[in-house]
């Protein structure tokens, strides 16, 4: 059964922990702290509590006994056990006040708490618009948004992923974190990562994932496939087949570099890239011409200079009719 202790042993606490106990007091309350390993968990407790609290209490105005009786059954909660000297004070009455005080400072944490959680999974919505940009996530990882690209992800990366959505085109460099797989959804299909950089496009029905450095696994549904640098897939949203092939050429990379990566090219594949970047209508008019490699930089912010460049380099005409341009 539990009793209460006299009035000369609550002064001795307190006055332990005012400092102003003899060294005869101070050892009587070590001694009752050593009695029991409860004594012990319900001193810290106390002694914290009023470390805490001490230079709020004589401010405070809330009904003291109330949050005594609080602060008592809040300690013997968290220490899980009652102590063999149950304390209760009477003379201080700013003791209690400190309790209170306790409880509003905890209630205020348990706020703050919830609303941190809430501002960390804020959504983030980074829209590209008509010009390229560049966007740092929460965990260091940098994304290059190509034109008319959008990406989604929570102000702060928690759980056991880190999650974006994809809209568009984008080159990623992930921050590497092995415990922490980043995940990118676009269309229908699924991209997951641990580090390593990469460029995927969604544009229609089709996803396209090329890798650059590292392993990304590409998944749709059950099936799941696994590139390695300087392979790719396109993903058809209407298809459940999922094929890897090589990726021959830097071309996808225009729009972070700025221009045309052309390495023993052919012909046919350059047009190709300008007329999907400039929506175009080039044609090759000369069979001959159509597999000639092209190996230079073409610049990524005009069609007409890289027309140039093309011209000049295998000595060809570029002819234009009303939308159509014909190299011949």
């Amino acid at each position: 059964m539990r009793k209460n202790i006299n009035d000369s042993m609550d002064d001795l606490l307190v006055k332990y922990l005012l400092h102003e106990a003899t060294p005869a007091e101070q050892e009587e309350v070590q001694q009752w702290c050593s009695i029991s390993g409860a004594n012990k968990r319900y001193f810290d407790e106390f002694k914290l509590i009023w470390e805490q609290s001490r230079q709020l209490a004589m401010a405070s105005s809330i009904n003291e006994e109330e949050a005594w009786l609080r602060f008592k059954q809040g300690l013997q909660k968290r220490t899980g056990e009652t102590p063999i000297i149950p304390i209760t004070v009477k003379k201080f009455s700013w003791l209690k006040i400190a309790a209170a005080l306790f409880f509003v400072l905890t209630g205020a944490a348990v706020t703050y708490l919830y609303f941190k959680k809430q501002n960390d999974t804020t959504p983030v919505f980074v829209q590209s618009q008509e010009k390229v940009i560049t966007d740092t996530l929460p965990d260091g990882s940098i994304v290059t948004l190509n034109k008319y690209s959008s990406l989604s992800y929570t102000k702060k990366f928690t759980g056991d992923t880190r999650e974006v959505t994809l809209k568009g085109e984008a080159f990623f460099n992930v921050t590497p974190d092995k415990s922490k797989p980043f995940i990118i959804t676009a269309n229908d299909v699924t991209v997951k990562v641990v580090g390593t950089s990469f460029n995927v496009k969604s544009e229609g029905n089709k996803t396209e994932v090329i890798v650059e450095t590292g392993i990304v696994e590409v998944a749709k549904q059950q099936k799941a496939v696994r590139l390695k640098p300087h392979e790719k897939i396109i993903v058809d949203k209407s298809k459940d087949d999922l094929y890897k092939q090589k990726s021959t050429d830097e071309l996808y990379n225009y729009y972070k570099t700025k221009e045309f990566i052309c390495d023993d090219t052919p012909l046919w594949r350059v047009v190709e890239m300008l007329n999907e970047v400039y929506h175009s209508n080039i044609i090759i008019g000369n069979n001959k011409l159509v597999n000639l490699p092209l190996t230079t930089t073409l610049p990524a912010d005009s069609l007409n200079e890289a027309l140039h460049v093309i011209s000049q380099t295998f000595n060809i005409h570029v002819e234009k009719k009303d939308d159509t341009i014909v190299l011949k």
